[in-house]
């Protein structure tokens, strides 16, 4: 079973988005038993008092428009604990693989990659919190998770 974490600074655009498109390319692909795939943040700001807050509004809609529910996900914070059961960490870009790296210790840094990795890129997954752009981080996210499931020889028939 492969247990990928999806990661950026505040858990409710770019790694949800991650989190539940590879969720339904695996169901898809009729691998959904093979994978156990969470998303985690960087940062505690958008958890208050142990209650994370929803997927970003635009967000939820982006992926409701493509067919895919993220009803339930609440932000959570990366802990070193996650280190240990998982065993890929996907960050959105260079500051979370740095900011992860730092969290999960120098044990587990090396399961930090770039998403875009990949899928053959060294840049980061366009952040909509700034651009409100939410179709090319959409389209960044595919292209990595596509790479992703060409790697793990996990991708649809």
């Amino acid at each position: 079973m492969y247990r990928i974490m999806f990661v950026c600074l505040g858990n409710i655009c770019r790694s949800p988005m991650a989190e539940f498109i590879l969720k339904d390319m695996v169901k898809k692909a009729g691998r959904e038993n093979d994978f156990y795939i969470e998303s985690s943040a960087t940062s505690d700001e958008n958890v208050w008092r142990g209650v994370g807050a929803p997927v970003y509004g635009p967000a939820r809609v982006m992926l409701q428009s493509i067919g895919i529910s993220c009803e339930g996900k609440r932000a959570q914070v990366l802990t070193e604990k996650h280190g240990e059961q998982f065993d890929l960490f996907l960050c959105m870009d260079d500051a979370n693989v740095r900011n992860a790296q730092r969290i999960l210790g120098a044990k587990n840094a090396a399961k930090c990659k770039k998403l875009l990795s990949y899928a053959g890129e060294s840049g980061d997954v366009a952040d909509p919190w700034y651009t409100r752009d939410f179709s090319a981080a959409y389209r960044d996210i595919e292209r990595g998770l596509e790479g992703l499931l060409q790697t793990l020889g996990a991708e649809a028939d």
